[in-house]
């Protein structure tokens, strides 16, 4: 298992170099001037020419991706040109939010989807089956934007419930940390949920139709011990794939839900460097995502040994 994880972090270096390659050169290619853009129309030539040579854009493409590597490697992902901050400073303090945000949307989907495809596949064909793959694929066509914007209408505008957004740190008081992760975690996690839904009541149907399963039944087991210790256990292998897929997605769509709730999140960080051209922290945020995307579909690959005993990692 060691050996396995060792090699899989290893795996993650050619990965990270490409992504962050090629974010370099589409930062560099989008067309304007940087440093235009961030004096104002109302900077002379000579300002704009000293703000490039402060920055490094006055060199080549080459120069400045051999000087960001070379950073990056030492752990300097560079120097904001509007936070006046170092990115892995800015990124830091605002990774708090999105992990907050993502990991309450996990469980909101994971605890759901489960439950109610477990239900369907055991209610199969009946009226309860019906009812939760319609809602299902309800949560599926929803736009994450637009149920957030109804939410806010409907539970902070009308009924007042829940604030219309902001984020407030959990030593500032739990109760208030929950009620401002509330809407932003359903919004986010919805899509997900009816996702993981739909894949564990098609798996468990096939599951149930075992002849372990059968012969777990025949031996007078319960009808709970039957699906959550036999039936459930052997259908978590897929299931684990799409909650791996769908947590790495989520940190990405975290991005959208962090701007509709004016969240300080990494995700709305790289949307206000991208509109400033703020081009270290849109590497460096990306760089982050990435990571943490690999990450998790490590654990994933970790979660399949401990869902079915026979997977040997060497």
């Amino acid at each position: 298992m060691g050996s396995y994880i060792i090699r899989r972090l290893l795996a993650f270096i050619p990965t990270l170099l490409v992504v962050s390659f090629l974010v370099f050169m589409m930062t560099r290619l989008v067309p304007g001037d940087a440093a235009a853009m961030m004096l104002g129309q109302e900077a002379t030539t000579e300002q704009r020419e000293q703000l490039r040579q402060e920055l490094g854009l006055d060199r080549s493409v080459t120069e400045q991706a051999i000087t960001w590597y070379g950073n990056a490697f030492r752990g300097d992902l560079g120097h904001s040109y509007f936070l006046h901050q170092p990115v892995t400073e800015a990124l830091v303090s605002r990774l708090p939010v999105t992990l907050s945000v993502t990991l309450f949307a996990m469980f909101f989907a994971i605890v759901v989807g489960i439950s109610a495809g477990v239900v369907a596949s055991v209610r199969h064909g009946r009226f309860l089956d019906w009812g939760v793959m319609l809602i299902a694929i309800f949560g599926l066509s929803i736009p994450v934007f637009w149920l957030a914007l109804n939410m806010i209408f409907i539970f902070s505008v009308r009924l007042g419930w829940f604030p219309t957004g902001g984020y407030v740190p959990i030593t500032d008081g739990f109760f208030e940390y929950l009620r401002h992760l509330f809407m932003p975690s359903i919004a986010l996690g919805l899509a997900y949920t009816a996702l993981i839904a739909r894949m564990t009541r098609s798996t468990m149907l096939e599951v149930l139709q075992q002849d372990f399963v059968r012969t777990a039944r025949a031996k007078g087991l319960g009808q709970r011990i039957v699906i959550l210790r036999h039936a459930l256990r052997n259908a978590l292998i897929p299931i684990i794939t799409i909650i791996g897929i769908s947590a790495g997605e989520l940190l990405a769509g975290s991005v959208i839900t962090e701007t509709v709730f004016n969240l300080p999140g990494v995700g709305r960080l790289i949307v206000d460097g991208v509109r400033r051209r703020d081009f270290p922290v849109v590497q460096g945020g990306i760089l982050i995502i990435t990571l943490s995307y690999l990450l998790i579909n490590l654990i994933a690959d970790l979660l399949y040994a401990w869902a079915n005993p026979r997977i040997r990692y060497e």
